[in-house]
């Protein structure tokens, strides 16, 4: 029998009426900001949920990593079975994630297996070194039908030293910038906010992408947040407010804020996750095999329908 680690959850979605994310609904975001800062994890262990099986999870399992996700839009979990590469995917299934990112260095299922390597493909990207990896959100140079609006990053083997994650919840990003300016998000919405400069090589040919680092999805109301701090290959509108955004923007990550949660992910541990803001420290490996994590990358976001009736409406597609 499973346990769960205890913490008090809340819904702090966007209201019902009003719209949060409007620079001009001043009402509707003050009522989500108070619950939101409310409710927001004290630290990495108040996001912590025991599974059994990653195959099939329980109603109890479901529910808690989706509670913690809706205050902080990533859970963390723990699991006693040795986990595969479908036991990743059917996890992430089951949360309503099924459009795999299949990007050039995934695996033939289209999951990436994220350790040292030095062949042609991988060479040259920072995620298959040991080196640190600064702020960013997944994805943030895909076109913007392809957005990563999700992923699941499960630990197979840590490193000897070293490879600690740090994690902030776009949301509280969203509102540490909009209360030190509100011109700040909306420079930042802007479709030309940030743009990644066309790549070619490497096996692979990628135009240039721009587009905005907050956003709104108009169908759900939730924020995604594109980002990548990396300073070369990257180009920002070239006006003073966005200027001045990015710079707080880079502060604010640099920040020992509460809301920055840090957690050094151990074999059979993992996170899910709606592509919450993320770095690596740099670490380095021991004698037993090398730091190993799957990693699966989603076009959708975490599904928070009712338990019983989502399990029901895909028991086939999960089968």
């Amino acid at each position: 029998m499973t346990t769960m680690t205890r913490t008090t959850t809340h819904h702090v979605s966007a209201p019902a009426s009003g719209n949060p994310f409007s620079l001009s609904d001043s009402g509707a975001y003050a009522v989500w900001r108070q619950k939101k800062l409310a409710h927001h994890p004290r630290g990495a262990p108040d996001l912590m949920v025991e599974i059994g099986d990653p195959h099939a999870l329980t109603r109890a399992e479901r529910e808690a990593l989706l509670h913690r996700c809706r205050s902080a839009n990533l859970a963390l979990y723990h699991c006693a079975a040795p986990m595969d590469k479908s036991a990743v995917r059917r996890l992430g299934a089951q949360l309503g994630l099924t459009r795999l990112d299949n990007n050039l260095c995934a695996d033939h299922d289209g999951i990436s297996s994220l350790e040292v390597r030095s062949e042609d493909l991988h060479a040259g990207y920072i995620p298959y070194t040991d080196r640190a990896l600064n702020w960013h959100t997944d994805g943030y140079y895909n076109p913007g039908s392809q957005q990563i609006r999700a992923f699941v990053l499960h630990c197979v083997r840590n490193a000897s030293q070293g490879g600690i994650n740090q994690l902030l919840d776009p949301e509280m990003a969203y509102i540490l910038m909009r209360d030190e300016n509100p011109d700040y998000v909306h420079a930042l919405m802007h479709p030309q906010a940030m743009t990644v400069p066309a790549h070619h090589g490497g096996g692979s040919t990628r135009g240039a992408q721009s587009g905005p680092v907050f956003s709104v999805d108009p169908v759900t109301g939730s924020l995604h947040m594109r980002y990548t701090a990396r300073t070369r290959s990257i180009t920002w509108r070239d006006d003073p407010i966005t200027r001045d955004a990015v710079g707080v923007l880079v502060e604010i990550l640099s920040r020992q804020t509460p809301y920055v949660l840090q957690h050094r992910l151990r074999p059979g541990q993992g996170l899910v996750c709606n592509n919450v803001l993320h770095n690596r420290s740099a670490f380095s490996n021991g004698a037993a095999g090398g730091r190993l994590l799957y990693r699966a990358r989603y076009y959708d976001r975490i599904n928070e329908t009712d338990t019983d009736s989502f399990l029901s409406a895909t028991e086939h597609a999960l089968a």
